[in-house]
């Protein structure tokens, strides 16, 4: 370690304390990404517990000509919060930034730190009698800061709207260790450029967010939830539309899943029970969710009204409603085992993207097809988000062949297939877990020259000297 870097740690040590910058023992949980696929080396990992102690190390890191890696929950599928392996970053991590400031129930708004767990905020807000809807399958441990970096979906998208929807206001730390006082929760703010909304999104690259004021929900009276079978992908878009045309707003998840996809669950979460797994005739199921603020014999009324026209049309051939929430809750977890069933199954391509829900059955067909041709006994794991357009549309390898091979091998080949694919069908090579630095290539590629250059500018203009995550998003 240089004179330089020893000066730089003892000077974080007095600002955040001794025992809360990290640079010896095992840091693996800030310097391994989620997916355990890459591993880097910091300086040292710094946790400041407040605002004041972030924009503190900010500056001295920048007067030291020393990068910074933001990182909240480091549970991102981009590998957009670990440090390189050069040992010269700074991990700067949000978690001990976790208190939620204030509930304002006539302004139905949460003001929270970045640092605090989604699962965290779902609870204290029920507690209070209100919904903050975003919901994804690592809650329990991803942070709302991580969430608005990368502005993540998740499963009530059709309804709420990402991450940035549901913000109304930041408190965000500039590159050069400013403080920029935003969470008034304002609804209507038309005062020159929404910087809200330009770091959203922006991964740690423009600022490193501290705080936000998030938008509150009244609890819904009712929540009914239905697993159906559907025919072909062609059926499940129909029975989306007719679940907007019958339930209107109350469409708050709509969740499409291949055979192959639940049959991971099957095999390696036998005791989930995947309802109709064993029926040949059933490619794909639905699992959607109504939620109704006036009561629950009329959310009945409207759900069983949608159910009984998709049985008539043939869009759906069988169904399975859960009786009560505790039923509703096993349904999802099916859903959300999808994930760790493919892990289990052996390391795997994974593919984030969007589609015009319109064409995502052309797309599936032309791009399963192209895929099968082209590695033989390849496995597809189709599954995701029909009701915003977003698929994870994942490739296992073939069965009987070395995982570690197949991804050395193939992921190159096989990610340019599905994404030029993408291209071709009008979609986004990235829905909701961002670019991170394992799709810095691709977003030049896919990019137009114009949109590159514009974020370059801004890139430029806020973090001249590259500090802030570096090599993420876009290269300057």
């Amino acid at each position: 370690m240089t004179s330089s870097s020893t000066a730089l740690i003892d000077q974080l040590r007095v600002i955040v304390g001794a025992s809360h910058v990290l640079n010896e023992g095992d840091l693996t949980a800030y310097e391994q990404d989620w997916r355990k696929r890459s591993r880097g080396k910091s300086l040292a990992v710094v946790r400041p517990a407040n605002a004041q102690q972030v924009a503190d190390v900010v500056k001295a890191c920048a007067a030291a000509g020393t990068a910074i890696v933001p990182q909240g929950g480091n549970t991102g599928l981009a590998v957009g919060s670990i440090p390189d392996d050069s040992g010269t970053q700074v991990v700067l991590s949000l978690q001990r930034l976790n208190a939620i400031r204030a509930i304002d129930a006539a302004n139905l708004t949460m003001t929270v730190e970045s640092g605090c767990i989604l699962q965290t905020l779902q609870e204290a807000a029920e507690k209070e009698g209100y919904l903050f809807p975003l919901s994804l399958a690592a809650e329990g441990s991803c942070t709302i800061g991580g969430n608005l970096a990368t502005n993540a979906g998740g499963t009530q998208v059709v309804r709420y709207g990402n991450t940035r929807e549901l913000c109304l206001g930041l408190e965000v730390v500039t590159p050069q260790g400013e403080i920029w006082e935003g969470t008034s929760g304002l609804r209507k703010d038309n005062t020159g450029y929404d910087l809200r909304d330009l770091m959203i999104g922006s991964e740690g690259t423009l600022g490193i967010i501290t705080a936000a004021t998030m938008k509150l929900y009244p609890l819904p009276a009712a929540q009914l939830t239905a697993w159906a079978a559907v025919p072909s992908l062609d059926h499940a878009v129909t029975l989306l539309g007719l679940a907007h045309k019958h339930l209107g707003s109350g469409l708050t998840g709509f969740e499409v899943m291949g055979k192959f996809a639940l049959s991971l669950v099957d095999k390696h979460m036998p005791q989930l029970r995947v309802p109709f797994i064993g029926d040949e005739a059933v490619p794909y199921c639905v699992l959607l969710e109504n939620s109704d603020s006036e009561s629950e014999d009329h959310a009945r009324a409207r759900f069983e009204a949608l159910l009984e026209t998709a049985f008539e049309d043939g869009c759906v051939t069988d169904a399975v409603v859960a009786e009560n929430l505790t039923q509703a809750h096993q349904l999802w977890h099916i859903r959300e085992s999808i994930p760790l069933a493919q892990a289990e199954e052996g390391l795997n391509i994974k593919h984030d993207i969007s589609i015009p829900v319109s064409r995502i059955p052309a797309f599936v067909a032309e791009t399963d097809a192209l895929l099968q041709r082209e590695i033989a006994g390849v496995r597809l794991v189709n599954f995701g988000h029909l009701g915003d357009g977003n698929l994870h549309y994942n490739v296992q390898a073939p069965e009987n062949i070395d995982t570690k091979a197949f991804l050395k091998n193939e992921e190159d080949r096989i990610n340019t297939l599905v994404y030029d694919a993408v291209e071709k069908f009008g979609g986004s090579f990235s829905a909701e877990h961002g670019v991170g630095s394992l799709k810095v290539d691709k977003l030049e590629k896919h990019k137009s020259p114009v949109a590159l250059e514009m974020m370059r500018a801004i890139k430029r203009g806020l973090d001249p000297k590259n500090t802030l995550n570096p090599g993420r998003v876009i290269r300057v």
